[in-house]
């Protein structure tokens, strides 16, 4: 199923998948192992070299000299602070301008199940504003990449649940479909048990506030992306007075529950496919794709759907692309406008036969690499996800759900639809509906929200900022496409960003970024 993924993290998935990448993981140094309380400043920590990432986190290369990396440990269970613990990987770039240094500046690309180890060395040059007056950090969340990470069925194994038909039409494709599932949380228990009660999003955020004792922050500077503006709401309630300056991109819905935030996105996702498809269309005859109209582009990927759920065609090696991973390969290319170039060339490409590119597509979305390694992210994703929701949805209540979900998307509808029994018979029952994200006492958080967001729709963010309460969340809209704000490059959010990170500056409420037509936000009318 399409994950909630921040456009930095997809894009390096997908350069995993089709160029050749380097990233880095912790492991170079050694660490105190200090206990509840006992984190008073930096020297908790102890830096050293990175070291190669391991094949949970992505793989790829270490490097180079500008980046240290530390392990943290932290209580498995926060209810027994004086227990067993578990190993946080950090790593940072040191700020450039020492003499007027802020802080430290902890990024969470979201997911949940994204690696910040491997994540902030690619993204880095985009933040390297940022970098001048703060350290850059990120980190493994629980459960990812070397953070005591969840991990499920092999990789032969993972090839064959991602190839199973996840939109079925029959009863036999039913079972399975609820076969595949029961095995793959099987494979999860036997694995991982011992961690799966303790990944969810409030024992995160209770791991970013000693963070931030060990790291020798007053206060938590924190740039959440994604599924990381949800654990920086969490963090926001738990920790109120503790928040520093904050800025909240792509932002996850509080108000919504699992069933609530997959409509969401299965609109956010046909939104963002017909705004490609009319791009298509204004582009002419430079277009490959076949259609007059956005509406006609549209059918004829539901038409090449239909083909493919027929008859799968050619994919990478042996592996067919089948309808449901041509479907995942379309999502992950919305998640950024930059990747529609290769979105079209694959759809045009898999009409004639050939799936090479939408196989790619996908497998950078499920974290495959080139040699068929996996990373966690698929893992991390659903412990995570099933430890917060409560909904576990049987199979006749899915399949009531699905007329609403074809109705809010003709393409992504029965996809996303299907993936509410991610957490059926999941082994760890579920914190909440919704997350509480009241923050009373917070200093101001920076909301960002875009109107072209597949993953994380727009109208999140104002949800965010009410629920954040009075006075804490300010919102900034962003009129683009794709999935995030501040890595589109636009001038007026990242100068808007940059100005509250930097010299705190709160951007005024309701304020609007249009893509090349200023570089200072405009506010807009409050709405009544």
């Amino acid at each position: 199923m399409p994950r909630i993924v921040p456009r930095t993290a997809a894009a390096a998935a997908l350069a995993a998948a089709l160029l050749t990448t380097s990233a880095c993981s912790d492991g170079g140094g050694t660490e105190t192992k200090q206990r509840a309380g006992g984190l008073k400043s930096a020297e908790a920590l102890k830096w050293g070299e990175c070291s190669a990432p391991t094949a949970a986190q992505g793989g790829g290369q270490t490097p180079g000299k500008d980046w240290q990396c530390a392990t943290l440990e932290v209580p498995l269970d926060y209810a027994d602070p004086e227990g067993k613990t578990i190993p946080l990987a950090l790593i940072r770039a040191k700020a450039r301008d020492s003499k007027h240094r802020l802080g430290s500046l902890v990024f969470n690309f979201g997911g949940p199940g994204g690696s910040g180890i491997t994540t902030l060395p690619g993204a880095a040059q985009e933040y390297a504003a940022l970098r001048d007056r703060y350290d850059l950090v990120s980190f493994d969340p629980r459960g990812v990449g070397r953070s005591a990470p969840v991990l499920c069925e092999n990789d032969q194994q993972l090839d064959a649940y991602y190839a199973q038909d996840s939109t079925p039409s029959t009863p036999e494709q039913e079972k399975a479909f609820t076969d595949g599932i029961k095995k793959y949380q099987q494979a999860c228990r036997k694995n991982s048990g011992g961690v799966l009660p303790h990944v969810g999003t409030e024992n995160a955020a209770r791991d970013l506030d000693r963070i931030r004792q060990a790291l020798g922050d007053e206060k938590l500077n924190y740039f959440g992306i994604s599924y990381g503006t949800e654990l920086g709401g969490v963090y926001a309630h738990l920790f109120p007075k503790n928040v520093g300056r904050a800025v909240f991109d792509a932002v996850v819905d509080p108000t919504k529950n699992s069933e609530e935030g997959a409509l969401g996105q299965a609109k956010g996702f046909q939104l963002a496919l017909g705004n490609f498809a009319q791009d298509c269309v204004n582009r002419g005859d430079e277009c490959r794709l076949q259609g007059s109209t956005a509406k006609e582009v549209e059918a004829n990927v539901i038409k090449l759907q239909k083909a493919l759920a027929a008859k799968p065609i050619a994919g990478i090696g042996a592996r067919m692309l089948t309808e449901s991973a041509a479907t995942n390969g379309i999502a992950q290319a919305l998640y950024s406008k930059e990747l529609w170039p290769l979105l079209e060339e694959g759809l045009d490409e898999a009409e004639g036969g050939q799936g090479q590119l939408l196989m790619a597509l996908s497998d950078a979305l499920n974290g495959r690499d080139q040699q068929g390694r996996y990373s966690n992210i698929g893992a991390a994703n659903t412990a995570v996800n099933c430890a917060d929701s409560k909904e576990r949805y049987t199979l006749a209540q899915t399949k009531a759900k699905l007329p609403e979900f074809r109705a809010a998307s003709p393409v992504f509808g029965d996809f996303l639809g299907w993936a509410m029994m991610s957490c059926t018979d999941w082994p760890v029952a579920g914190a909440w509906e919704t997350p509480d994200v009241s923050a009373p006492g917070s200093a101001p958080i920076l909301v960002i929200g875009n109107t072209g967001d597949p993953a994380t729709p727009y109208e999140g963010a104002r949800n965010m900022v009410e629920r954040l309460g009075k006075g804490v969340g300010v919102e900034l809209t962003y009129k683009g496409e794709g999935h995030g704000a501040y890595n589109s490059g636009d001038a007026c959010v990242q100068k808007a960003v940059n100005g509250y990170l930097l010299d705190g500056k709160v951007p005024g409420a309701n304020s609007v970024c249009t893509p090349a037509s200023t570089s200072t936000p405009t506010s807009a009318p409050t709405p009544a």
